[in-house]
This record gives C-alpha cells, sequence and structure tokens, in this order.
C-alpha cells in the first residue's frame, strides 16, 4: 500500500457509511410522505387533516393561527399553505379572519359546521390507526415513538450546537 492510500481508504469506508446513514433518513422521510391514516373515504386529504387538526388544537388553547405558523407546523412552504387553505376556503371548509387591530394580519378558522365533519375523519383514521397498533403492537409501537423523538432531539440539539460553532 502507497503512503496515503490507507488514509484514503478509511477515508472512503467513512464516506460510505455516512452516505448509508443520510440515504436511511431520505428513504423514512420519504415513506413518511406516503403514510395515509385512512381508506380513503375520508372529507379530507392527510395533508388538509393535519392543517385542521393543528387549527382545533390552537383553538381548544384559545389560541388561532395564521398562514405562516401553519406552514410551520406542517413542515411544508407557505405557497403550499396558501393553495390548501384557498381549496378549502373555497369549500367553505375553513375562513380568513382579520386580526382587530392589524388588519394585515389573517387568522385561519374552522367554518361553522366543520368540526362534525373533522370529527367524522378522525374516527376513520382512529380505527385504522387501532388495527396498525394492533398488528404492529402497543408496546413496540411506543418504543419506536420514544427512540423516534430522542433521535429527532438529538438531531436538533447537533444541529444547534454546529450553529454555535460557526458563530
Amino acid at each position: 500500500m502507497k503512503k496515503g492510500e490507507g488514509a484514503r481508504c478509511a477515508k472512503r469506508i467513512s464516506s460510505c457509511k455516512e452516505e448509508t446513514y443520510l440515504a436511511k433518513i431520505f428513504s423514512m422521510l420519504k415513506a413518511r410522505n406516503r403514510i395515509v391514516f385512512h381508506d380513503g373515504k375520508t372529507h379530507f386529504n392527510d395533508t388538509e387533516l393535519r392543517l385542521l387538526s393543528e387549527i382545533v388544537s390552537a383553538m381548544y388553547e384559545g389560541n388561532r393561527l395564521i398562514s405562516t405558523q401553519l406552514a410551520d407546523l406542517l413542515g411544508i412552504t407557505r405557497s403550499a399553505i396558501s393553495q390548501i387553505v384557498n381549496r378549502l376556503e373555497e369549500q367553505g371548509v375553513v375562513q380568513r379572519v382579520a386580526d382587530e387591530v392589524d388588519r394585515k394580519i389573517a387568522y385561519i378558522v374552522l367554518a361553522d359546521g366543520v368540526l362534525e365533519t373533522y370529527g367524522e375523519d378522525l374516527e376513520i383514521c382512529f380505527r385504522f390507526l387501532h388495527e396498525v397498533v394492533g398488528k404492529f403492537g402497543e408496546e413496540r409501537f411506543f418504543r419506536m415513538c420514544d427512540d423516534f423523538e430522542t433521535f429527532i432531539n438529538m438531531m436538533n440539539d447537533v444541529c444547534r450546537e454546529m450553529k454555535k460553532e460557526q458563530k
């Protein structure tokens, strides 16, 4: 082995391992986007259900959300949120309500009567998840959720540490 080949070889092996890690994470994220929590017989698609869920959660906490907050919570662009909200507004599912003080701010709220329809869709999702968790095993399900949460928290911690080092 020539001088320096060992180091290059070790670096390449490390790089392959890192590429495998990255590929696994990207694969999990891609798979997450294909998860469907219902049998297709709901009033709303998965993204709409997630959006409505955030609106309802905020409502129960006595808060209201704007499009930017919804985009952050759902992890999608403001443009995508705008398209979804426009579609749901046309269907009479949500409304934009101007802030009393700053008229430039528009809150996204549920239209009257939508909470019942949303609840029906949740029941369909709950039945589906009950079947999935039943087959996967409740203990295994909660262990997986805990491990995932720990992993995400560690990733966020490392990200924060790296940002501090860059300053």
